[in-house]
C-alpha cells in the first residue's frame, strides 16, 4: 500500500483538525506484518505554540474557565462513557499500530473509563480553607484553583492509561492540557480525541499533537507558557525535558524506567508465584515500566519454581495480536527486537544461561515477534538483570537469606514496581517497606486503579499519578487576607 493510499490522521489544535505547518508526516507500521498502515501529521513549533496559546485562552473562556466544578464532571462523565462504548474500536486500532495484544488493548481502553469517573466525582470535592491566623482582626482563606497550562507527554505503551492518569486529574481541577502522543504508534491517542470533541468539551481545552523530537517535543516541553508538565518515559529522554523546563520553571511530574525485582520466598504458594512473575514480565510481552524483569527465588524452592515457570512459558502461544488464542504479539519496534539480541549475546558471555527463548520468531509474518525468554543468571552481574529491555526476557537469580534478597531487590537504578510471594504475613510488611521502590504488589502483581498512587523513586522518576493526592498537583492555592478592622490601616514605618 503506498503512502497516498494510507489512512491519515491529522492533529487536533485549537478545535481544528489539521496537518502541522510544514505538512510533514510520518508513517506508522504494522508490528505484526511489518507493513506501514497509517500516516499522521507531524507538528512543528509553530503548531505547537497555537495550541498552548488557544489552551491558554480557555482558561479565561466561560466554556470552560467559567464552568463549576460539577459542570466540569459532567463532561468527563460523558467521556468515560464514550470511552466506554468504543472500547473495542479503540483497542483494535491500538493493536494495529503497537502490536500489543487486543484482549488487553480493549480491556485497558474500557477500564480507564473508572479515571475519569474517579476524577470526575473529585472535581467538586476539592476545597479551600479559612485559616486561624495569628493575627487580629483578620480573615484569611484559601482557595484553589487550576495550575494552568498542562503538558501531558505520553509514551507509546499502554497510552490510553497513561493519559487517563494526566488529562483525568487536569481536567478535573479545571486546566487545559497539550497531550503529545509519542511519534511510535500514536494513532489510538489521535483516534481517541475525537472522543474529547464528541464529549463536549470546548476548543482549546484540550489540544492532541505528536512529531519528532525537534519539531513538537522540545517547543512544548520549553515553551514558556507551560505552568505543568507530566512526562512518562525514559530517564535519558527525562533529563533533556528537565532541561528544556529552566525556560518555563514548569512543576514537573516523571514516571520513567523499571527493572523491577519480584522476591519469591520458600514458604510463598508457587502456583502463585509463577503466575504473577509470567504476568508480571511476559503480560504485554514485557513492554511495560513496571514489568517484574528481574527475580530472585530462594534457594530451597529455586528448582521447583524454575521448573514450573518453564512450564508455563512453554505453554504461552505467540501470535497476531488481533487473534484471541494469541498470548503474546510482537514487539512494536525493530530496534527493541535488537537490543534484546545484543543483550542475550552479552549476557552469555557473562556467565547467563538461557533457559527458555531467546530468539526471534520469523515465521509468524514479520521480524517483530520474540519467544518468551528466561535467562538464568549465577553471578549478579549479568546485564539482564540491570538493563530494561522492555520485552519478553525474564532474568532469575537466587538467594538465600532474607536480607540477601532485600540487598539484591534494591541492587538497581530504578526504583518503580516490586513483587514479593510469601505467605509469612510479617515477612511480607518487613520486606515491602524494606524495599526502594513506589510500588509493591504482595502475592500478586500489575494490579492498578484510579484511587492508588502510581509512580517511583531514583532513576524511575518522581512524583505520583491517580489517587487523591494527584489532582492536588494540578492545582495552585491562592490566599486572601481581608481585614475586619474599622480601624485604617496603621504607620507602615511604626513597628509593633
Amino acid at each position: 500500500m503506498s503512502n497516498n493510499t494510507l489512512p491519515h490522521y491529522k492533529l487536533l489544535i485549537d478545535g481544528v483538525w489539521t496537518d502541522g505547518a510544514s505538512a510533514r508526516s510520518m508513517t506508522t507500521i504494522n508490528p505484526a506484518t511489518g507493513e506501514a498502515w497509517a500516516s499522521f501529521a507531524m507538528a512543528e513549533a509553530e503548531d505547537v505554540d497555537r495550541a498552548v496559546k488557544a489552551a491558554r485562552h480557555a482558561l479565561s473562556k466561560k466554556e470552560w474557565g467559567g464552568l463549576t466544578p460539577t459542570q466540569r464532571g459532567v463532561l468527563m462523565h460523558k467521556l468515560a462513557d464514550l470511552l466506554e462504548q468504543n472500547s473495542e474500536a479503540l483497542g483494535e486500532i491500538e493493536t494495529t499500530d503497537s502490536g500489543k495484544l487486543a484482549a488487553e488493548t480493549k480491556s485497558q481502553a474500557k477500564y480507564v473509563a473508572s479515571y475519569y469517573r474517579y476524577y470526575a466525582g473529585l472535581a467538586d470535592k476539592i476545597e479551600g480553607h479559612t485559616l486561624p491566623i495569628d493575627k487580629p482582626d483578620m480573615h484569611v482563606f484559601t482557595k484553589p484553583e487550576p495550575i494552568g497550562v498542562v503538558a501531558a507527554v505520553v509514551p507509546w505503551n499502554a497510552q490510553m492509561f497513561l493519559t487517563a492518569t494526566k488529562l483525568a486529574p487536569a481536567l478535573a481541577a479545571g486546566c487545559s492540557v497539550i497531550i503529545k502522543a509519542s511519534e511510535i504508534a500514536p494513532i489510538a491517542i489521535l483516534e481517541f480525541a475525537k472522543l474529547i470533541e464528541k464529549a463536549g468539551f470546548p476548543s482549546g481545552v484540550v489540544s492532541v499533537i505528536t512529531g519528532d523530537a525537534e519539531g513538537c517535543a522540545i517547543p512544548l516541553t520549553s515553551h514558556p507558557d507551560i505552568d505543568r508538565l507530566a512526562f512518562t518515559g525514559g530517564p535519558e529522554t527525562a533529563k533533556h525535558v528537565i532541561r528544556n523546563t529552566a525556560n518555563n520553571f514548569a512543576v514537573t511530574s516523571l514516571e520513567l524506567g523499571g527493572k523491577s525485582p519480584i522476591l519469591v520466598f520458600d514458604d510463598a504458594n508457587i502456583e502463585s508465584a509463577a503466575n504473577g512473575i509470567i504476568a508480571g514480565n511476559f503480560g504485554a510481552s514485557g513492554q511495560s515500566c513496571v514489568a517484574g524483569s528481574r527475580v530472585y527465588i530462594q534457594r530451597e524452592i529455586y528448582s521447583e519454581v524454575i521448573a514450573r515457570l518453564l512450564e508455563k512459558t512453554a505453554a504461552i502461544v505467540v501470535g497476531n495480536p488481533l487473534d484471541a488464542s494469541s498470548h503474546i504479539g510482537p514487539l512494536c519496534t525493530l530496534a527493541q527486537v535488537e537490543g534484546i539480541e545484543r543483550a542475550l549475546e552479552k549476557a552469555k558471555k557473562q556467565g547467563g544461561k538461557i533457559l527458555a527463548g531467546g530468539v526471534r520468531l520469523n515465521d509468524l509474518g514479520s521480524d517483530y515477534y520474540f519467544a518468551p525468554t528466561i535467562v538464568e543468571c549465577p553471578v549478579h552481574d549479568v546485564e539482564t538483570l540491570h538493563v530494561e529491555l522492555f520485552g519478553p526476557v525474564l532474568s532469575i537469580a537466587c538467594f538465600d537469606t532474607e536480607g540477601e534478597a532485600i540487598a539484591l531487590a534494591n541492587d538497581s537504578e530504578f526504583g518503580l514496581g516490586s513483587g514479593v510471594f510469601t505467605e509469612n504475613l510479617a515477612r511480607a510488611m518487613r520486606v515491602s517497606q524494606q524495599i526502594q521502590s513506589g510500588i509493591c504488589w504482595v502475592n500478586t502483581y500489575r494490579a492498578v486503579s484510579p484511587m492508588a498512587p502510581f509512580g517511583g523513586v531514583n532513576q524511575s522518576g518522581y512524583g505520583r499519578e491517580a489517587g487523591i493526592q494527584a489532582i492536588q498537583d494540578y492545582i495552585r492555592v491562592r490566599t486572601t487576607w481581608i481585614s475586619t478592622s474599622s480601624e485604617p490601616m496603621g504607620n507602615p514605618f511604626v513597628m509593633r
